[in-house]
């Protein structure tokens, strides 16, 4: 097994606390209203939304997985931060044991935030993460946080 790691960061015109609660306190709600198209739903199985809990996504029409069970692993909200892994989907194929995102989102000095991603792929035996999905996940990440930031600007009053 090896684990191939790489960082996401995108900057916003949100507001840090603003930010946290809208992607990461209710991402559940808020991405398939945002995304649709990549995200049908997301469900809690087990536990309250802190460590622990176990959350079943079930992807949109337009993507090429179906589902994903996520493990939340940490759920700071004095430092902004979350980090969750995906433990079963056909995401993980044959190819990995899991996939663990780490986010921070600090403030920017322009008074919007900072969404730092680093995500971890755990390969089955010599398997390799290829650039092509190293670089879709970086697009999916910038994608999530764009769309809420959209939701956010045109829903001043929301959160």
């Amino acid at each position: 097994m090896s684990v191939i790691t790489f960082d996401v960061e995108v900057t916003s015109p949100i507001p840090l606390a603003k930010m946290f609660k809208a992607f990461i306190l209710d991402a559940d709600n808020l991405l398939p209203k945002v995304l649709p198209q990549a995200v049908k739903s997301i469900e809690v199985l087990e536990g309250d939304g802190g460590t622990g809990t176990i959350k079943l996504m079930t992807f949109g029409e337009g993507s090429r997985y179906k589902t994903a069970k996520h493990k939340v692993e940490a759920l700071d909200k004095e430092n902004f931060t979350y980090c969750y892994s995906i433990i079963e989907g056909e995401i993980l194929g044959s190819a990995y044991e899991k996939i663990s995102h780490e986010l921070k989102i600090t403030p920017s000095p322009e008074g919007g935030s900072v969404l730092k991603s680093t995500s971890s792929y755990f390969t089955i035996g010599e398997e390799d993460v290829t650039e092509e999905e190293i670089n879709a996940g970086k697009e999916e990440a910038s994608a999530m946080v764009k769309a809420i930031e959209a939701y956010l600007v045109a829903n001043p009053d929301a959160y």
